[in-house]
């Protein structure tokens, strides 16, 4: 490799990668010693000066310019043994000031004097290391570029293509990065085909390790709350808003909305005309059942609407600093406050950040429990 065609290869990869150019140029500077000092037995007193127009690569020896005394036996014999900063004159690293002056008389104490010591098959070691440090710049060109694109994506909603897959993930191509799926973060029942499109949640993003490393998934419940705002533009403008999102993935979610202006219905805005918004939605979530309840500031009013469709309820606030509250149903809603498993009731608990306690109006009376206005 040639000067030109050295000085080609450093713009280029900084066109293409967007690498400060004086960046590399030092690194090569930094790199080229330390091949010279390995290959050539140098002393440490070198230094390598690359041009930045022609590309011509230069090996220089220094010495720095001292008073005259130190080169004297009695500045020797002044140095105290114990001193560790005490500086022995050596020939090969210092000049006194009378000989830096005969070379240049405008040299004072502390400059440097350069000579050139390019050795003559310098060029081959030259070649070789250049090489390495312009791959070297270009990985961490990449990985930058990568944290710079994909750093800040924590939380967000993207689409990719899905590419492999192994016994325990799929690896997703989102572009310039792959992330990784695991097959326990789908929607339970869903199918992902190779090669299609799909979107998914980012629960994770790190670079703390070799490589940039994107963990996704389906099943989180950031994902479903990304889903809302991706299809709900009174979301995207901010005149609904979501006040919490409880999910149990593949079976049935909760989502609290609501709005500051009383001129919109934010559980109208959710479902959409003729429920197309929604059923977008669910489609994406492979048909899981979505319940969008109204966020209300009375805790009372917001379990009741959470605990959703039961109705007839009557909800007693026992403890709000613990967030702890009593629920009386009538028999015939019991079931449906409660839910399969006790699912409804667990979600509407997670929704509303409450212990919500469920009881059958019978037992309320036996425990004395006054939940009549």
């Amino acid at each position: 490799m040639n000067g030109k065609e050295f000085i080609k290869a450093v713009d280029a990869i900084v066109k293409e990668k967007g690498i400060d150019r004086e960046v590399v140029f030092e690194s090569m500077e930094l790199a080229l010693a330390t091949a010279y000092k390995k290959n050539f037995n140098s002393l440490t007193n070198s230094k390598i000066l690359i041009d930045r127009e022609t590309g011509d690569i230069k090996v220089y020896s220094y010495k720095t310019v001292v008073p005259d005394e130190m080169a004297t036996d009695e500045y020797l014999d002044s140095l105290d043994d114990d001193d560790e900063n005490a500086v022995e004159f050596n020939p090969n690293y210092h000049i006194t000031l009378t000989d830096a002056r005969k070379q240049n008389k405008a040299l004072n104490i502390g400059d440097t004097i350069d000579t050139e010591v390019t050795p003559k098959d310098f060029g081959r070691v030259a070649a070789s290391t250049a090489k390495q440090v312009i791959v070297q710049k270009i990985r961490e060109a990449e990985r930058n570029s990568l944290v710079e694109e994909y750093g800040d994506k924590q939380d967000e909603l993207l689409v990719g293509t899905v590419e492999l897959e192994d016994v325990d993930n799929y690896f997703i191509n989102l572009g310039r990065s792959n992330g990784i799926l695991p097959k326990k973060e789908c929607i339970p029942g869903e199918t992902v085909e190779m090669g299609k499109q799909i979107k998914v949640y980012v629960s994770k993003v790190d670079n703390s390790g070799k490589g940039l490393f994107i963990l996704l998934s389906r099943n989180h419940y950031g994902f479903l709350k990304r889903l809302f705002e991706l299809e709900i533009p009174e979301l995207a403008d901010g005149s609904v808003l979501i006040y919490s999102v409880a999910r149990d993935a593949g079976s049935r979610s909760k989502v609290a909305v609501y709005s500051e202006n009383p001129n919109i219905d934010p559980i109208g805005a959710c479902i959409g005309e003729k429920k197309s918004r929604i059923m977008r939605i669910i489609n994406e979530l492979n048909g899981e059942k979505v319940d969008i309840v109204k966020y209300d500031k009375d805790p009372a009013v917001f379990i009741a609407n959470a605990l959703s469709p039961a109705k007839n309820l009557h909800v007693i606030i026992t403890d709000p600093k613990k967030q702890e509250a009593i629920v009386v149903v009538d028999d015939e809603d019991f079931s449906l406050a409660i839910g399969k498993k006790g699912q409804n009731a667990r979600l509407a608990s997670k929704l509303t950040h409450y212990k919500i306690d469920i009881k059958k109006t019978e037992q309320a009376r036996e425990m004395g429990i006054n939940f009549r206005n």
